[in-house]
């Protein structure tokens, strides 16, 4: 199999995984995840965090939103732009006026709330399907992130459940990699951050 059908094939095995995680199993996962970020350094140092909307099965970081704000940090999430391709960081100052049903039904800025500049961004949280704990992710196959992550600077920490750590992602040239994965019980840093 070349890596193209493994990345298939693992998508496959993690959306059945994923699909037996209950509501409340999901719900304690996300509150522990957030609460474990909060203990971390980078928590503490970072001034502009890139967080993301979740979407379906992917562990819910929305909790962690308020507490960027009440915290005096700048909050960016993404919003979907009209080439219909790209997503664009955009700074939101107030959860309840700066946010919006996008495209798929996601909650996102604005068009009024003002761009970040990818090297302003200090912290990035990024989902995805899997990880594995040299920094490997898998996504859902669009590259929406590894664009992102191709220009972006800032600490990149991949946030998954549990069962979504693998042994080994299969990886592309062109795939993007974290710095560090965080789950509902594990902070981990990745040895070789951004290395092959």
């Amino acid at each position: 199999m070349n890596a193209v059908e493994e990345k298939s094939a693992l998508r496959s095995r993690l959306r059945t995984v994923l699909g037996t995680l209950s509501p409340l199993d999901r719900a304690e996962a996300s509150v522990s995840a957030v609460r474990l970020f909060q203990q971390q350094s980078i928590w503490n140092s970072a001034r502009t965090i890139l967080t993301y909307a979740s979407l379906g099965a992917e562990l819910d970081v929305r909790p962690l939103t308020p507490l960027v704000l009440a915290a005096g940090k700048k909050l960016a999430l993404l919003r979907h732009e009209s080439d219909g391709i790209h997503y664009s960081p955009r700074l939101v100052r107030y959860l309840g006026r700066d946010l919006e049903p996008g495209p798929h039904g996601i909650r996102e800025p604005r068009a009024e709330c003002p761009p970040v500049p990818l090297n302003q961004l200090d912290l990035i949280l990024v989902p995805g399907l899997a990880f594995d704990l040299r920094g490997r992710r898998l996504g859902r196959g669009k590259g929406v992130f590894d664009r992102l992550l191709a220009t972006a600077s800032g600490v990149r920490v991949g946030v998954a459940f549990d069962c979504q750590i693998v042994e080994a992602v299969p990886v592309e040239p062109h795939d993007a990699r974290v710095d560090f994965v965080l789950t509902p019980t594990r902070w981990h840093e990745v040895a070789d951050r951004r290395g092959a």
